[in-house]
Formats: structure tokens, sequence, C-alpha cells
């Protein structure tokens, strides 16, 4: 059955792009479960981190199912705009997410994963923006994020060429964060999130409010709301535990992460 699923693990959420039969297409279905696991991740206190990862060994996700997608956009039964949530376009998810990236990573698939925060790639994984080669583009956000995500040329490259590059090269480019054998993908990104659990919510969550909101701010009023967010975390409860507990050399305890 073509779904997506949201496992708790502890603190940490796992979300599954599960249809590992046709490479976790993406069905008009998924698409809208897929936003509600995000919104499910945003408004769950119990969550302090998500990871977003493919069902199976042979793809992370390649994008849309077309047999199914493209003839509702063209006969007019559908928008694009109906996609946003899970591509996290006007996302108000303000817990980390992490992708876990374990084969091929492709069109849509792609577009998902630029709304992750840290991305973590197996040494099969592969990516691709294939879509000027069938007369479309990318516009689940990758007209907007890849060009302020990583140097102009590479991005200019991959989305003209539309040519897959491995996860090396992925890596090379800033596009993902680290590249790990197949078999230690999944401990990887668990072992990411429990370091990532062990930091401030309100400061992470803060730290994402910020680069939303100051990127395309000019630099006098940018740097205005960066020290009004600023000031608000070093009043926050969790700053005084924080900074407590390295004058005390203890692990910290803050304050947001039972609330």
């Amino acid at each position: 059955m073509a779904r997506i699923t949201l496992e708790r693990e502890g603190a940490v959420a796992v979300i599954t792009i599960d249809r590992p039969e046709k490479l976790n297409a993406l069905t008009l279905a998924m698409y809208e479960q897929l936003g509600e696991a995000f919104a499910e991740v945003r408004d769950d206190s119990r969550i302090g981190v998500a990871i977003l990862t493919g069902a199976g060994e042979r793809a992370f996700c390649v994008g849309a199912d077309l047999g199914e997608s493209i003839p509702a956009l063209t006969d007019g039964r559908f928008d694009i705009s109906e996609w946003d949530a899970a591509h996290q376009k006007h996302s108000r998810l303000d817990k980390p997410v992490i992708a876990a990236i374990n084969g091929l990573c492709l069109g849509g698939g792609f577009e998902i994963m630029l709304s992750t925060d840290i991305r973590i790639a197996s040494t099969a994984a592969s990516f691709a923006l294939p879509e000027t080669g069938v007369g479309v583009v990318p516009a689940g956000g990758t007209l907007v994020r890849l060009t302020r995500q990583i140097p102009h040329a590479f991005a200019m490259d991959l989305m003209l060429r539309g040519e897959p590059i491995d996860a090396p090269t992925a890596e090379r480019y800033g596009l993902i964060n680290r590249v790990v054998a197949p078999a230690s993908l999944t401990g990887t990104a668990h072992a990411v999130a429990e370091e990532l659990l062990g930091k401030s919510r309100a400061a992470m969550a803060t730290v994402k409010r910020a680069v939303r909101e100051l990127a395309d701010l000019p630099y006098p009023e940018a740097f205005r709301r960066e020290a009004v967010l600023g000031q608000q975390a070093f009043d926050s409860d969790d700053a005084r535990e924080g900074l407590a507990a390295f004058a005390q050399r203890r692990t910290p305890a803050f304050p947001s992460a039972t609330i």
C-alpha cells in the first residue's frame, strides 16, 4: 500500500515514503499525507527532531507518479500549489528535519530533500533534476531554493542539463552534509538526531525561524531583526539553564524539551 508513515522513536519522528516497488514515487494522496506528516511533527510537542527517508534500498524518492499527476495537471483537475505543504514551501516547522537518502533522489524527491535541514546520503545515492528533458521545470521549491543553497554554477548545471550526480559530487556541491555506507545510513541519521535532541529546542527553532525570515531582508533590517531574535534567545529559560550547566560542568536540562 502506497503511503507516508510516521513512527515515533522517543522524541524522534521517522517519516517514511513507503512505496518501494515504485521507487517511492508519490501519488497525489501521498503528497497530501507528507504535508500532514510535517504538520504533525510541527504540532506535536513530544517530537524534537524528524528523520525523512524512503522505504527499501533503491530510492529515497523519484518525485511524482507521472502516470497520475501529469493527466491531473494537464486536464486542470489539480494545481501544483497543492503540493506546497509536502515541499514545505510555507512551512512553520521549526524543528530540525534530517534527510536520510538511500538511493535515487530525483525530481520531486530532490525538491523535498531541499526542504530539509541536514542531509545524509548513502554511497548508493544519486541525484538529478530531469525536468527540462520532458518540457517542465522543478517548481516544487527548487527554482527558489537551489541557487540560495549551493553555488550558482552547480545549481544551473543541475537544473538546465538534468544529468545525474553521485553522492560524493552532491557533497562537493554542498547539497548534502556527508556520505556513508548504505549499512550505516540509518544509524548515522539517528545519531545526528540524538545529538540534536541534546540541544536547546528553543534555540534551534530560533535558528530555523531566523534563516527563513532574514534571507531576503536588506542588511540593516536583517541585522536589526537578528538582534531581536538573539536577545529573545539570551533572555530565555533555555539560555539560563544552558549557561548555568556550562558553568557547573553538567549536561543541561533545557526547559523547552519538556514543553
